[in-house]
C-alpha cells in the first residue's frame, strides 16, 4: 500500500542535508563547514544562476537553482543544529515579509503601476529598518545607507549607495554633473600617474573614477554590473576570434605582435556589425 503521506522533495532535501552534517556518519567536509565558509559558495551559485539565465538553457537553470536552494538548506541546518532557526522559520518569515510588502495584493492598498510599487517597496524597507533600529539596544543612528550589503559586487554596491543618497537629495541636477565628475576623477588619476604616486594613492583615485562611472550608470538606468559583464563577454568573444585567426596562420598570440592582433581585433569587431 502506498504511503499516505509521501515525503515532499523539500523534506527529502532537508534530510539529505542533515545526513551530510551527521556527526558520526556524515561527510567530513560538510561537517566542518560554517556560515562563514559557505558564504563564498552562495555568492558563486547566485552568479551561476545568472549565467544559466543568460544562456537561455532552462535545464541548466533548473540545476543551478537547485544548487542555490541547497545553500539555503545548508544555512538552515547549521542553525537548527545549535537551536536556532530552521528552514520552516526562514520560509515563514519570508512569506510574512512578502505579504507585508505587497499590501496591494494581500490587502486593500492600490498602486498605479510597477514604478509605484517600486517606490512603495523601498518605503516599506525604510520603515522596517527604522523599526529595527528603534528596537535594537545601543544601536547607531539610522543611516539611509543601512542595509546595502558590503558583500555585494563593488559596482552594484556603488550604484545602490548613490541611489540611496539620491533619495534624500544628494544628487546632481542633470547627467552633465556626473559626466563632469568623471572628467574630474580621470584628470586626478592622470595626475597621480604623472607624478608616479604610490600605489595606494592610485588605487584611491581609480576607485573614485569607478564610483563616478557607477553613478553614471545609475543616472542612465543601466545596471553597471550587467554592462561590464556584457563587455567582458564581448572581449572574450573577440579575443577568441583573434586566437582562431592566428591558429589558421599557424600561430599563437604569444608568437604574434600587437599590430597583427589589433588588426584581427578590428576584423572581429567589424564582423559583429
Amino acid at each position: 500500500m502506498p504511503d499516505a503521506h509521501p515525503i515532499t522533495p523539500i523534506q527529502r532535501l532537508l534530510e539529505v542535508m542533515a545526513r551530510l552534517r551527521d556527526s558520526r556518519n556524515g561527510c567530513p567536509w560538510d561537517r566542518e563547514q560554517t556560515f562563514e565558509t559557505i558564504a563564498p559558495y552562495t555568492i558563486e551559485e547566485a552568479y551561476e544562476v545568472a549565467d544559466a539565465i543568460a544562456s537561455g538553457d532552462r535545464e541548466a537553470l533548473k540545476d543551478e537553482l537547485g544548487d542555490l536552494l541547497f545553500q539555503v538548506v545548508y544555512y538552515a541546518e547549521m542553525s537548527r543544529e545549535t537551536g536556532g532557526f530552521d528552514f520552516d522559520a526562514i520560509a515563514a518569515h519570508e512569506a510574512d515579509k512578502m505579504i507585508r510588502r505587497h499590501p496591494h495584493v494581500f490587502g486593500t492598498a492600490e498602486v498605479a503601476d510597477a514604478e509605484a510599487q517600486t517606490r512603495n517597496w523601498e518605503a516599506q524597507k525604510v520603515a522596517e529598518r527604522a523599526e529595527k533600529a528603534k528596537n535594537a539596544a545601543n544601536s547607531a543612528p539610522e543611516s539611509v545607507l543601512d542595509g546595502v550589503a558590503r558583500a555585494l559586487p563593488a559596482l552594484i554596491r556603488a550604484e545602490k549607495l548613490t541611489k540611496r543618497a539620491a533619495r534624500v537629495g544628494f544628487e546632481w541636477d542633470s547627467i552633465n554633473g556626473v559626466l563632469a565628475k568623471i572628467d574630474e576623477e580621470l584628470a586626478e588619476v592622470r595626475a597621480e600617474i604623472d607624478t608616479a604616486a604610490p600605489k595606494a594613492r592610485l588605487e584611491d583615485e581609480l576607485g573614485d573614477l569607478l564610483f563616478a562611472v557607477a553613478n553614471l550608470a545609475r543616472k542612465l538606468d543601466i545596471d553597471p554590473e550587467a554592462a561590464l559583464r556584457g563587455t567582458n563577454d564581448k572581449f572574450t568573444r573577440r579575443f577568441q576570434a583573434i586566437e582562431a585567426a592566428l591558429a589558421q596562420r599557424g600561430k599563437t598570440p604569444a608568437e604574434s605582435n600587437l599590430a597583427e592582433m589589433d588588426a584581427l581585433w578590428n576584423d572581429a569587431k567589424n564582423s559583429e556589425r
